[in-house]
């Protein structure tokens, strides 16, 4: 077995989620999680946009044979 050491944001949560121990809470944090990271994201994805002096139509001529769907059998 692999031991892995755990890094400072992971052992902080889990001294969070010690002290939160019923459903509410949890779905509260999680809520806090999902809200954070679609920050970042949202300013990842405009900092690219910036960086690349992108315009809807450079995009959407760069994507144009790009599928997003997953593919239905």
């Amino acid at each position: 077995m692999v031991s892995t050491l755990l890094n400072p944001v992971q052992l902080h949560l889990l001294r969070v989620f010690s002290y939160n121990k019923d459903e509410e809470s949890l779905n509260e944090l999680k809520e806090v999680l999902f809200n954070y990271y679609c920050k970042k994201m949202d300013e990842e994805s405009d900092k690219w946009w910036k960086e690349n002096d992108m315009t809807s139509e450079k995009f959407n001529e760069i994507t144009k044979d790009v599928h997003f769907r997953t593919p239905y059998k």
